[in-house]
Parts: structure tokens; sequence; C-alpha cells
């Protein structure tokens, strides 16, 4: 099975908190998703934190060229 994308995830995601919020899943069936919806948020965060370490800022060096630096929290 192909990796979902960030977006993917997030929408199926979605859909899972809808079904557990109407409260019409049987048990199984709300465990089942609620493993489903645990194994995406691990995945999103995964995917987020990959998206931030290529992030950098770009600052003029002294010589006028960009010059990059590394993401740093703020």
């Amino acid at each position: 099975m192909a990796k979902k994308t960030f977006e993917q995830s997030l929408s199926r995601l979605e859909e899972i908190v809808r079904a557990l919020e109407q409260g019409e899943t049987s048990l199984a069936e709300s465990l089942k998703l609620f493993e489903e919806g645990t194994g995406l948020i691990r995945a999103c965060e995964s995917q987020l934190t990959e998206a931030e370490q290529k992030v950098v800022q770009l600052r003029a060096a002294a010589d006028g060229t960009p010059e990059e630096l590394p993401f740093e929290d703020v």
C-alpha cells in the first residue's frame, strides 16, 4: 500500500472523528477506528517533523550572498 500524503491522512482522520462523534458505531468498530486514528496521528506528526526539518532561514552573509541557517524553534 502506498504511503498516504499528509492531506489524505488528515482527511481520513477527520472522517474517523466524525464517525466516533456520532456514536453509532459498535464498540469493536470504534476501537478499530480509534486504532487507525492514532496511527494516522503518528504519521501526520512524522510528516510535519520531516517538513519542519527541511525549513531553512535565509539571511544575507557578510559578502551579501544568501546564507542558509537551520530552522530553530522560536
